[in-house]
């Protein structure tokens, strides 16, 4: 996603895995999918790493120095896809568990509304 029209997604490491079975999707990503996702994101730099011996997974490098790592294993090309979509289309912020589900910046001085009020 951009920001203010810049990509926040700078850099996307493919890691996978050349004789293990969890990584026969990521391979077969990389063989049909991975040059047309590189063509069409020419602002991101998409490298492939091999790691022998552990599950494939994508690591996705943002500009606010955060990081996200998703493991891939045992998923199909199309599924694998779609992580790395969402990757790309992710600011990188950290996610934030909400205390409550009204937030605001001037809170009311008669307190939330309940629908259990009794009269």
């Amino acid at each position: 996603m951009a920001l203010r029209g810049v990509w926040q997604l700078q850099k996307l490491i493919v890691s996978y895995c050349d004789w293990g079975g969890s990584s026969r999707g990521i391979r077969a990503f990389m063989d049909s999918q991975l040059p047309d996702f590189k063509k069409k994101n020419p602002q991101l730099k998409v490298v492939r790493e091999l790691i022998r011996g552990q599950h494939p997974h994508l690591k996705a490098f943002y500009k606010n120095n955060n990081q996200r790592v998703v493991c891939v294993r045992n998923l199909d090309v199309e599924e694998i896809h779609l992580h790395a979509t969402r990757l790309r289309n992710a600011l990188g912020r950290k996610v934030i568990k909400l205390k409550t589900r009204h937030v605001t910046k001037n809170p009311s001085v008669q307190g939330t509304w309940k629908t259990d009020v009794r009269f």
